[in-house]
C-alpha cells in the first residue's frame, strides 16, 4: 500500500530532521566560533539530503496513490496536509535549498560576530546574499503555488494566512497604538506619582535565576523529562517534541529579563510536547505555524506571566528563590510596577506588550519591501529609523546595533516570519477571552499557581489539533470567530489604561 510506503519513509525523514534540529541547537550554544565553517556545510549537506528524500518524485507518485486508497478520516487529513507540505518542498531544487541553507547559516555566524559592535558595513554583502536567495525563493514558490511573492513565504510559516487578511488588522492595531500608548504612558506615570516605584538595587545570582526559571517552567506545565533549559546569545526553543531544548540569556541586574524570556520559551516547549506523538513524523503532526506557535508563547508569558493572579503565587516564589534578601519589603504592586512597565524601547524581545506589535508591523512593512524589491540591504538603516521614529519616538540613526542587527531573523533568512508575533499575540488574546467566558474563575485557580484550566483548554483545542487546520480554520474552530484585533485591544485597554 502506499500509504504504508509513505509512513516508512516518512520515518526515515524524521531521523534526518531530529538530526538537523540538534545541530542547530547545538550550534546556538555549545559550538566554539571555529566550528562554524565546517558546521555550515554539515548542515547545509543534510538540508539537501533531506530534501532530496522529501521532494522525490516517488513521494509525489505515493501520496497520489494513497488518496485513492481506503483510508480512515484522520489519515484522509494527514495525507491532505503532507501532499501540501510535498508542494511546498518541490518548489525549490535541491541544489538551491543547499546553497541557500549555507548562505543563511554563514550570514548567521557573521551577524553573531558583527551584531555586538553594530558593523553593519561588515555584514551588509552577506545579508544581501541571503536577501538574494530570499527574493529567488518567493519568486519560485509564487509561481507553484499561484501566490504572490511575500503570501508564498508567509505560507511557511502559517498555512492559509495571507497579507489581505493581515494587513487590515494590522492597520487597525497601529492606529489604536499611536493614540493608546500615549494614554499608557500617563496613566502609568499618575501610579507611579501615587506610588513610586522601587528600583531593583540586589545582584540577582545567575544561578539563582537559573533554579527560578525551571521552578516556573515546571509550575505551568513543562515536563523536564522531555526538555531542558541552557544559555543562548539569543533567546529560543528548538529541538524536537521528545527533546526541547529551551534558551535564555541573564541580566544579574533585572531577573525579570531572563524570566519572561523562560516563561516565553516554555510556552513554545509545552506546544510542542503537546502534539500528538503518534503522528509525529507526519506533517500534520507537527505545529501548524508560527502564529499559533507564538500565540502559545505568548499566552505563557502575557496571559499567564505578567496576570496580577499569577503573581499573588509567583512573588513568594521568587523571593525564596532569588533570596529573600534581594526583594526586602517588596509587596504584589510594587512587582507589578516592574511587570507591566510600560516604556518604549529599541529592542523587540525586551519590548513591554503595549509598544511590542510596533516592533513587529515596522518589521513586517520592511520586509515586504525588500522581497519585493522596492528596497535594497543598504536602505534598511533609513527605513528603520524612520518608522521607529513614526511609531515609537525614537531614532535608531548610527545605531545599527539596537537597529536593523538586533534579530537574528534576517541574518538566518527567515522572511515571513515576523508577522507571526503580533498575530500570536492577537491569538492570545483571542484565546484568554474565550476561555474566561467558558471559565470564569480561572484566575482564582491561577492565585494558587493552578494553570490545569488554562493547559487542559489549549490542550484540547490546539496542541492536540496539529496541523489538522490551516491557521484562520484553527483560530475559528478554537475561538469560534476569525483572527480579531478587538480582544487584545480590550486586554491592553484593561491591564493598561
Amino acid at each position: 500500500m502506499s500509504y504504508a510506503k509513505l509512513d516508512q519513509h516518512l520515518k526515515k525523514l524524521e531521523v534526518l530532521s531530529h538530526a538537523q534540529s540538534m545541530l542547530g541547537v547545538d550550534e546556538a550554544v555549545m559550538m566554539p566560533e571555529g566550528g562554524g565553517e565546517k558546521r555550515a556545510e554539515a548542515m547545509a549537506g543534510l538540508a539537501t539530503i533531506y530534501h532530496e528524500m522529501a521532494s522525490a518524485p516517488q513521494v509525489g507518485d505515493w501520496l497520489a496513490a494513497a488518496a485513492a486508497e481506503d483510508l480512515m478520516p484522520e489519515q484522509r487529513i494527514a495525507i491532505r496536509e503532507q501532499t501540501r507540505s510535498y508542494i511546498n518542498l518541490t518548489c525549490l531544487s535541491s541544489a538551491f535549498v543547499g546553497k541557500q541553507t549555507e548562505a543563511r547559516i554563514r550570514s548567521e555566524q557573521l551577524w553573531r560576530q558583527l551584531r555586538p559592535t553594530g558593523d553593519w558595513a561588515g555584514f551588509l554583502p552577506a545579508l544581501s546574499n541571503v536577501i538574494a536567495f530570499a527574493r529567488e525563493e518567493a519568486a519560485m514558490r509564487a509561481d507553484v503555488l499561484k501566490l504572490a511573492p511575500y503570501d508564498a513565504l508567509i505560507e511557511q510559516f502559517d498555512p492559509g494566512s495571507r497579507v489581505s487578511q493581515i494587513t487590515p488588522v494590522f492597520d487597525e492595531l497601529k492606529t489604536f497604538l499611536k493614540g493608546f500608548i500615549p494614554k499608557a504612558l500617563d496613566a502609568q506615570a499618575a501610579r507611579h506619582a501615587k506610588h513610586p516605584p522601587k528600583a531593583f538595587t540586589a545582584r540577582f545570582a545567575i544561578d539563582r535565576q537559573k533554579a527560578l526559571g525551571e521552578v516556573m517552567m515546571k509550575a505551568v506545565g513543562f515536563d523536564f523529562y522531555h526538555g531542558r533549559l541552557d544559555v543562548s546569545h539569543h533567546p529560543f526553543c528548538g529541538g524536537v517534541p521528545t527533546d526541547v531544548r529551551m534558551t535564555t540569556r541573564y541580566d544579574e541586574s533585572d531577573f525579570l529579563f531572563a524570566l519572561m524570556g523562560v516563561l516565553h520559551e516554555t510556552g513554545h516547549g509545552l506546544y510542542e510536547q503537546g502534539l500528538p506523538k503518534a503522528w509525529s513524523h507526519w506533517s500534520v503532526g507537527q505545529a501548524r505555524g508560527m502564529a499559533v506557535h507564538e500565540s502559545q508563547s505568548l499566552f505563557v508569558e502575557k496571559q499567564i506571566g505578567r496576570n496580577p493572579a499569577f503573581w499573588h503565587w509567583a512573588l513568594p516564589v521568587v523571593k525564596e528563590k532569588l533570596g529573600a534578601e534581594t526583594l526586602t519589603g517588596w509587596s504584589l504592586a510594587d512587582m507589578m510596577q516592574h511587570v507591566h512597565r510600560v516604556k518604549p524601547g529599541f529592542i523587540r524581545v525586551d519590548a513591554d506588550e503595549v509598544t511590542y506589535p510596533m516592533h513587529v508591523i515596522l518589521r513586517y512593512e520592511l520586509e515586504q519591501d525588500l522581497i519585493a524589491g522596492r528596497m535594497e540591504a543598504r536602505d534598511i538603516p533609513e527605513a528603520w529609523d524612520a518608522k521607529m521614529t513614526a511609531y515609537l519616538g525614537l531614532s535608531t540613526k548610527d545605531n545599527m546595533k539596537d537597529g536593523p542587527m538586533q534579530d537574528v531573523h534576517w541574518p538566518s533568512g527567515a522572511f515571513g516570519y515576523f508577522p507571526s508575533y503580533t498575530l500570536g499575540a492577537l491569538l492570545a488574546a483571542q484565546q484568554a477571552a474565550t476561555i474566561h467566558k467558558l471559565h470564569p474563575h480561572a484566575d482564582e485557580a491561577l492565585k494558587k499557581g493552578d494553570v490545569t484550566v488554562l493547559n487542559d483548554w489549549r490542550r484540547t483545542n490546539i496542541w492536540s489539533k496539529a496541523s489538522t487546520l490551516t491557521t484562520p480554520d484553527l483560530i475559528v474552530a478554537a475561538t469560534g470567530e476569525p483572527l480579531s484585533a478587538r480582544h487584545f485591544i480590550a486586554h491592553v485597554q484593561q491591564r493598561y489604561g
